[in-house]
């Protein structure tokens, strides 16, 4: 009898689109906001995300899209698609993203708000008291900085900056001059307030009445065109390509050269129109032309253009029953006092939000003071534009210590809060450097060297996050600290890297991009391959952000066809297909959306009974792997590894805010019988 014939895959069968599957990771993000065990304002926090979210998604994501597809011979992506179909798929999933957005605002947000007396005032439900307090406020705080624009040969249309507030009015009669052109566009300054709070002493007013800005603008057109009728007034909003380019070989100064791109930044190709749904459309058809759109790039909403402005509402709104109950972070006693002695002693890990960051800026901070250290160095990603962190450095540098910094200037969204404190920590002496030419410095390092009885002893804090406080309250990651001579030597090796000039160096502990972490990742999986063919047990677990890298897809596929057990838990973008006959069939996908959001990198390889569990900055995409600069460290601690692995096992086990990845790309809730249903991870987590 002949074999039966090899199944051949197509690309579009191996791999899942990863700007796709990112859409589908917002629309879990957006399912929270349905979600009733989940308080109402968190519930509002989680839908204004999942409009954050899509606006990046179009900032960089489409916009890069849109530029493949503009080139002459444009390349298809690793799942077989052009940028053109792409961008056709793209269009239909974020119309059909964007409606149910409006319609989880109006037909569940609106209402479940209003029962507990948080009102978003429409026109028609002002009382004459508060018409009146709006008119005055109109008159007095928003008409003076309104800069109405008449379009007519002498008033061309204005240019409209990335993501604000605009209108577009018609207009009927003549002005003082006899012009009548019939429209005019109004824009609101970023510095007006979206949202406006009524006064409780007002008659007809609740404890919490807001009213939109653009209801207030809408309602009081016509006192901007004195004299004049305004017969429609219809906000829209632009969203324009946000990714800068600096062509870091020919830039000699390359904060410099930020500084001049991100002046340009707000005035990208526009590559998305919001308009209100009841704009007319001769008027649509008119800004699409203006913007140099086609009809799949217009968006038409029922409601506020930015979603996000509605962030604002649980500041405003004190109703703790309405959010997530109070969270204490913890301080491992171990990191109370002395933390080089508590270091010295063994390796100390924290698991961020769970254990609180103070201990690692505290580490600075002894490490400003102690006259024993001798010198600092430390890579910055995202810190914020207020940091302890940069605080620590500061007067460390001032205390005479040899402070070197190494700032990526290029972190998105972030480059001028990083330009802003390279200059802070420049101006104290410190030595700041901006990485690698062409590779983001994404490693999160920081090294202590101190004077000890011994001789010099080196000190190392390794991150799977950012040296954030804020975010490290919000997001998932490890922090490990050690004094172990190895980890040390090679993170001493790989600032050498990025502060000087010289051959690769050979690391003896941790794995680095773009060197030897892909590789070192290549050879676990293929060692747990080779287990499962010689019929030994075999598994890998792996924690990531985002998973895309099409050899390292492959190589599972090949652990799994082997009979390795695959569990990977991936937050948000993954093109592997799980679960296809012959194919994935012993790979699992899950992720994980809930209160805090899951951002570690965890790798553990069974390795015969003796698990290997790797931290890491990287996530297993292209440009962590290729282009950038990156570390894995492994957890010498075998305590270290049991916990680590014992928090990987409960993510695997949740059955509460687990979303399983299907192969068809589409993500459906675990769902299983209440009597064996698993409490949250993260609630678990909280509760140890």
């Amino acid at each position: 009898m002949d074999a039966p014939a090899k199944h051949e895959f197509q690309p579009s069968d191996l791999y899942i689109n990863r700007e796709l599957s990112l859409l589908e990771f917002n629309r879990r993000v957006l399912e929270q906001a349905k979600d009733e065990r989940i308080p109402l304002l968190e519930r509002l926090k989680f839908l204004c995300i999942s409009s954050s979210n899509l606006d990046e998604f179009f900032e960089i994501r489409v916009a890069g899209t849109q530029q493949m597809a503009d080139l002459p011979t444009p390349q298809r992506g690793s799942d077989g698609m052009s940028p053109q179909e792409l961008l056709a798929a793209i269009s239909v999933r974020a119309h059909a993203l964007v409606e149910e957005q409006y319609r989880v605002f109006n037909d569940v947000i609106v209402p479940a708000l209003d029962k507990e007396r948080i009102r978003f005032l429409r026109r028609a439900e002002w009382t004459p008291e508060q018409d009146t307090w709006l008119r005055n406020f109109f008159g007095n705080e928003l008409a003076p900085v309104l800069s109405p624009i008449g379009l007519d040969p002498a008033h061309p249309f204005p240019r409209i900056l990335n993501k604000s507030l605009n209108f577009i009015v018609s207009l009927s009669g003549k002005d003082a001059f006899g012009r009548n052109t019939g429209l005019a566009i109004v824009q609101a300054p970023r510095a007006l307030p979206r949202l406006i709070q009524l006064p409780r002493d007002i008659s007809g007013s609740g404890p919490h009445d807001f009213v939109f800005l653009s209801s207030v603008i809408h309602a009081y057109v016509d006192e901007l065109f004195p004299g004049m009728e305004a017969s429609g007034c219809y906000q829209f909003r632009v969203t324009r390509n946000s990714d800068l380019f600096v062509d870091e070989e020919e830039a000699k100064d390359l904060a410099e050269a930020l500084e001049d791109e991100l002046s340009q930044r707000q005035w990208g190709d526009s590559v998305r129109l919001e308009v209100a749904h009841n704009c007319p459309e001769v008027m649509s058809q008119y800004l699409m032309q203006e913007m140099q759109l086609t009809p799949a790039d217009v968006y038409q909403v029922n409601g506020p253009v930015n979603l996000m402005r509605l962030m604002a509402i649980p500041d405003m709104v004190d109703r703790a029953d309405l959010k997530y109950p109070p969270f204490t972070q913890k301080v491992p006693k171990a990191l109370t006092g002395d933390l080089f002695a508590a270091i010295r002693d063994r390796d100390q890990l924290l698991h961020h939000p769970y254990d609180s960051f103070m201990p690692v800026v505290e580490f600075l901070r002894q490490a400003a003071k102690d006259p024993r250290v001798l010198a600092i160095k430390q890579t910055l990603y995202r810190t914020g534009a207020k940091s302890p962190v940069v605080d620590a450095l500061v007067e460390a540098a001032k205390n005479g210590k040899e402070v070197t910094v190494v700032v990526e200037l290029r972190a998105r969204f972030d480059e001028a809060d990083n330009i802003d404190l390279a200059e802070k920590l420049q101006d104290v002496g410190a030595h700041v450097v901006y990485g690698v030419v062409g590779y983001k410095t994404h490693a999160k390092m920081c090294l202590v060297i101190r004077r000890e009885e011994s001789g010099l002893k080196n000190y190392v804090h390794l991150g799977t996050g950012n040296y954030h406080p804020r975010t490290a309250r919000q997001y998932t990651d490890y922090s490990l600290f050690t004094a172990d001579s190895e980890i040390c030597k090679d993170v001493h090796a790989v600032f050498l890297q990025l502060t000087s000039l010289g051959k690769v160096i050979k690391l003896h502990a941790l794995l680095q991009s773009p060197f030897t972490l892909v590789k070192g990742m290549h050879e676990r999986i293929e060692r747990e391959t080779e287990a499962a063919r010689k019929g030994k047990p075999a598994r890998i677990v792996a924690k990531m952000n985002s998973l895309v890298e099409p050899e390292i897809i492959s190589r599972l596929y090949t652990a799994s066809q082997a009979g390795v057990k695959i569990d990977l838990i991936v937050r948000g973008m993954c093109s592997l297909r799980p679960g296809v006959a012959g194919l994935s069939d012993n790979i699992s996908v899950r992720s994980i959306v809930g209160r805090f959001l899951e951002h570690h990198r965890v790798f553990c390889f069974h390795h015969d009974g003796n698990p290997e569990v790797w931290l890491s900055s990287a996530d297993w995409m292209e440009r962590n792997l290729f282009r950038r600069v990156e570390v894995a460290f492994p957890l010498k601690d075998k305590k270290l590894r049991t916990r680590v692995i014992e928090h990987l096992e409960a993510y695997v086990a949740d059955t509460a805010q687990s979303w399983l990845l299907q192969p068809d790309g589409s993500y459906l809730r675990a769902e299983v019988p209440q009597k064996n249903a698993t409490k949250a991870v993260q609630l678990r987590l909280m509760e140890e």
